[in-house]
């Protein structure tokens, strides 16, 4: 059978661009090897972790409800209870991609699809003993987890993100490999709920790519509460529960009941038949220009599979500008203000330049910053304190780059995003009424 369009992969680019497709009339099908929809970021990423942190930020508040004149009294949680409501919240969403799919009239299969051939009649794929041929196709197979060559890794039983998304019994301690984005979320849980956590991240500083100075900030108020960090640190070797680390040429052991390795993920590049398409590649993903088209022009990529932005909502978008140019349209992709946010408590995010990036490319700059205590309604709610609000501007103060250290930061920098976005300048950001009393109104308080 013919389709206009062939999807590979059901994560947030596929089923985004599976439903616009279908609903603009596009003979779609989308195949997916996992019984379910939603990818990492709704299985084993985005969601799940989300639920779980917002679980020990419940408990974390009560304990320290007496701060806010409440009092509660034998405060406790039921890690397997949090684990099923987290497995409840998934199988919710779940169903409701899966009828989204169905309602945009798109033919799900759910199967390992190979790509076999491509000729004159089109692009042909296998799955499941069945062959059908498509005109289109847009590829978004996503990342999995890079596991490094570390001595003793293969005979050691640690944890991923996964493990650490189903256990069920709260370990003693735990020691985390990688201090980005996934291993400081996992980091925080466990530390709420009582974990002794230590972290080991080879870069000198945790979240790389995120502002530096939050950053540290973050990373200081997690101290306080117990997490031990070892920066500029390298695992050497691991060994059971035993882990090598050598900083500066010394080494040195540190045990824990349990080992999270976080230290970043790749593009899937194998199983689909990528060998029969002959397409260019990029880094270490597939290279697409500012419509998502390949080497091939009729064959996309979106999501992590480009290895460029391995984040669910720059997915997102770059479906939507793929089906946007398979009807005729030519939005172009801007990576100009994708949001980064990091869900700790205290919230950490960050849109568009860092002071990193900035003098790496020796563009001149200013800053403006203050501390979010200058938002009344933030020290209503926040009486741990901390936390900075922090603008980058150009000389001629458009603006560049905006990073929040404080709760909610990640509902705050869709408005740093859109500023960043449309090319804003300080005065005219400024000029704009924001409702009083808001914790956003810290970005107003700043310029």
């Amino acid at each position: 059978m013919k389709y206009d369009l062939a999807i590979i992969g059901g994560g947030p680019a596929g089923y985004t661009a599976a439903e616009l497709a279908g609903l603009n009339g596009l003979k779609t099908i989308l195949f997916e090897k996992n019984s379910v929809l939603g990818g990492v970021c709704l299985n084993e990423g985005c969601i799940p972790t989300k639920t779980l942190l917002y679980s020990a930020k419940v408990y974390y508040t009560a304990k320290e409800s007496a701060k806010y004149a409440i009092s509660c009294e034998n405060v406790g949680f039921d890690l397997s209870k949090i684990i099923a409501r987290k497995n409840k919240i998934v199988r919710k969403l779940n169903a409701g991609v899966r009828a989204k799919i169905q309602d945009a009239g798109v033919e799900n299969v759910v199967g390992q699809a190979i790509v076999t051939k491509i000729n004159n009649d089109g692009i042909w794929i296998s799955c499941n003993d069945q062959v059908y041929t498509v005109d289109k196709l847009l590829l978004c197979t996503g990342s999995e987890v890079v596991v490094p060559p570390i001595p003793g890794i293969g005979e050691t039983e640690y944890w991923t993100s996964r493990e650490a998304l189903d256990n069920k019994e709260l370990p003693q301690s735990l020691i985390v490999i990688g201090g980005g984005v996934i291993g400081i979320e996992f980091a925080s849980f466990f530390n709420s709920l009582g974990t002794k956590v230590i972290v080991v991240e080879m870069m000198d500083e945790i979240l790389g790519g995120m502002d530096k100075e939050l950053s540290a900030q973050l990373r200081n108020e997690y101290s306080k509460k117990g997490v031990e960090f070892h920066l500029s640190t390298k695992v050497t070797s691991v060994n059971g529960n035993k882990v090598e680390i050598e900083k500066d040429g010394q080494k040195s052991i540190l045990e824990g009941e349990k080992i999270l390795l976080s230290v970043g993920r790749r593009p899937v590049l194998d199983g689909f038949g990528l060998e029969n398409m002959n397409l260019e590649k990029f880094r270490n993903g597939l290279k697409v220009n500012e419509f998502m088209q390949t080497s091939n022009p009729d064959i996309y990529a979106c999501g992590d599979i480009t290895g460029f932005s391995l984040l669910a909502h720059t997915a997102v978008s770059e479906a939507e500008i793929a089906i946007e140019h398979i009807l005729g349209h030519h939005r172009k992709m801007s990576y100009k203000a994708i949001p980064g946010v990091v869900y700790t408590n205290p919230e950490i995010a960050g849109v568009g330049k860092t002071e990193e990036i900035l003098q790496s490319e020796g563009i001149s700059y200013h800053v403006k910053q203050l501390p979010m205590a200058y938002s009344g309604r933030f020290v209503a709610e926040n009486e741990q304190g901390g936390g900075a609000c922090k603008l980058i501007l150009a000389d001629d103060d458009t603006i560049l780059g905006v990073h929040i250290l404080g709760n909610p930061a990640s509902e705050i920098i869709v408005i740093a995003g859109i500023a960043i976005e449309k090319g804003m300048k300080a005065d005219e950001l400024k000029a704009m009424v924001f409702p009083h009393p808001t914790v956003g109104e810290i970005i107003k308080e700043v310029l």
